[in-house]
């Protein structure tokens, strides 16, 4: 009875407030909420505990949590083996919730740390090797039966999390950072026995992958400790907070007596298993690697869908979207060839491309700039809540560029002292024709990924830490498209070519991630139907494909995210008719908070029926 008046009570409240509808209920209690709440703080502390690098992103490693401060996770094997014992436990505190003592806002907080632990656990029991990466809210999306490949591994994320998320101001700071670079080695190191005993097992990095990795390993070891961003950066926040100039002395022999050693056993421990190693891009090619697949996919796009669904639907939405750019490429003039020819033609006008060098990247960066400036004036047209949107935007270390995604974000810290920072590779501006550059940035930035992280900070803070790869790339999507649709193309006809490209670039990577993992397509065959599918350069393309051979299933959250976001709203749409509100929708989506894809529908029903 109690819970049943509270939810008449929510929906009331959410018509007047106009937030999402999960918001209002936050205040009302129901009886079995304390004990719900305590579970959660619970799983909080374990989740920043087992990830303190979590806490130093969001800037909460201080105060009631400064233990968390020096410390850095630990990459050992046992460790994870705790982690799947741990998980376990949690899933049968979950699982015993009663829901309906719950109220909804509580029951939805409960109802994400349930399907993550969930997933979590069906990924340690499918996948005893590699990098289950579920709970881990820095890189939830980067499960995978590889612990270092060319694009993770601690050598590729920690250095710039310091760079960027560790604050020094007093001397504790400082000997936090120290102990950080300290623990950098060791995770390093534990990495490294992982990728032998796994390599035992024949979970091996398929071989151009594996040189790729060793390569950049080598050189980041190779490197002067002086010109390492973790220890310039360090020396700057040192001189800037008054500190001696013996603190970056010490962080500099650190990184060239421990650090730069452990580099060098990592590429060893990946050379070694050079010879082993498969040229085969696919995952079925490794023992057990169809299941590997199938529990990936599922991890990727919270959904039931098979690979066989997923392909078959990458080639039909990607042909719809043809047909739609080929529409606007004949209004341009460009009619001779097939639709991706004319997009490769285009990407190759020298009036489209910015110099591929120093100055060139800079007036590349003041465009991109420009671009989000130009859709921040637009967001109240389709938000009620608005925040701040702090983003400061920059290339992707030159020292990783090779391994790295052609683009990245990712919200900043809790207090707004630290920006969100959109990465874009510009290894070679050619690949970034300029219509391609606004839809980009408002995937990344603004009102992506960037944008909608902050929302996230308005929740408990288990919102903040449990993250979903389908949700989080299908909001980019859609931002993607409500840029479009806020008129940000009205005069820009090869900007709007640029939008629909990138749309249809997801669409045709469900095609190559499961023609690859599923379908045993070669390298050269999914890079050809990449290249005919999308237009896209194929060396960009190359690195993408890079990216989905270590990340099997990644790729295949985005479209599926983007799907079900429009399917929801389309639904909203239907059932309300003129009382749809477009910025009540959004806010109901994003103010709901990053949930898998099965949980969305209930936040959209509960938006229907306040409205």
């Amino acid at each position: 009875m109690a819970v049943e008046l509270n939810r008449r009570m929510m929906l009331a409240g959410v018509g007047a407030t106009g937030l999402s509808a999960y918001l209002p209920a936050q205040g009302i209690a129901a009886p079995g909420d304390a004990g719900a709440k305590a579970l959660l703080d619970r799983t909080c502390d374990w989740l920043l505990g087992e990830y303190p690098e979590v806490a130093m992103s969001l800037g909460i490693d201080k105060d009631a949590r400064a233990a968390l401060r020096p410390r850095l996770s630990d990459r050992s094997a046992t460790a994870e083996q705790r982690r799947a014992a741990d998980t376990a436990r949690f899933l049968g505190d979950y699982a015993k919730l009663d829901r309906r003592s719950l109220s909804p806002a509580v029951a939805l907080d409960c109802d994400v740390a349930h399907s993550a632990f969930r997933l979590a656990a069906d990924g340690w029991r499918t996948m005893p090797v590699g990098e289950v990466a579920i709970l881990n809210a820095d890189h939830n999306y980067a499960s995978s039966p590889y612990v270092v490949a060319q694009n993770s591994g601690s050598y590729v994320t920690l250095p710039s999390t310091l760079e960027e998320r560790h604050a020094v101001a007093t001397a504790a700071d400082a000997d936090a950072y120290l102990a950080r670079i300290e623990g950098f080695a060791q995770q390093i190191d534990a990495e490294s026995a992982r990728v032998a005993a796994d390599g035992a097992k024949g979970a091996i990095l398929p071989g151009f992958l594996n040189d790729i990795a060793v390569k950049q390993i080598t050189g980041m070891a190779d490197r002067p400790a002086g010109q390492w961003s973790i220890v310039d950066s360090f020396a700057a926040k040192c001189a800037k907070a008054g500190l001696p100039a013996s603190y970056a002395t010490r962080a500099a022999a650190l990184a060239s007596g421990k650090v730069a050693p452990a580099l060098r056993r990592q590429a060893a421990a990946l050379a070694a298993l050079r010879a082993k190693a498969s040229d085969v891009p696919g995952v079925w090619a490794r023992p057990d690697g169809d299941a590997y697949y199938a529990w990936l996919v599922k991890a990727a796009t919270t959904t039931n869908y098979t690979p066989d669904d997923l392909h078959r639907l990458g080639i039909e939405q990607n042909a719809q979207l043809n047909a739609e750019i080929d529409r606007l490429l004949k209004a341009q003039g460009l009619t001779q060839g097939s639709v991706g020819e004319r997009l490769t033609a285009l990407s190759k006008r020298p009036d489209l491309v910015f110099a591929n060098d120093d100055a060139g990247r800079a007036k590349l960066l003041a465009y991109v700039n420009g671009r989000i400036a130009a859709v921040r004036t637009r967001l109240p047209q389709a938000f009620g809540t608005l925040v701040k949107g702090n983003l400061q935007i920059k290339r992707v270390p030159p020292a990783i560029q090779d391994g790295m995604p052609n683009g990245y974000a990712g919200p900043g810290s809790m207090d707004g002292s630290i920006p969100g920072t959109y990465y874009i590779n510009l290894k070679d501006t050619s690949i970034w024709p300029r219509y391609s550059l606004p839809t980009l940035s408002f995937h990344e930035g603004i009102p992506g990924h960037v944008w909608q992280g902050e929302y996230s900070y308005k929740l408990p803070l288990i919102r903040s830490l449990l993250a979903f790869n389908a949700y989080s790339e299908g909001w980019a999507l859609y931002a993607e498209q409500l840029a479009d649709e806020l008129g940000i193309y009205a005069d820009d006809p090869l900007g709007r070519i640029g939008y629909l490209q990138s749309i249809s670039f997801r669409a045709c990577r469900l095609v190559v991630d499961t023609g690859v993992h599923y379908k045993r397509w070669s390298f050269d065959q999914a890079l050809d139907w990449f290249a005919n599918g999308t237009g896209q350069p194929r060396e960009q393309l190359r690195s993408e494909l890079n990216r989905y051979c270590a990340w099997p299933g990644q790729a295949c959250g985005y479209k599926m995210g983007h799907n079900e976001i429009n399917r929801q709203r389309d639904r909203a749409r239907a059932a309300l008719g003129d009382r749809f509100d477009l910025k009540r929708f959004d806010d109901a989506i994003v103010l709901g908070g990053n949930v898998p894809l099965t949980l969305l529908p209930g936040i959209v029903d509960r938006y229907v029926a306040s409205a």
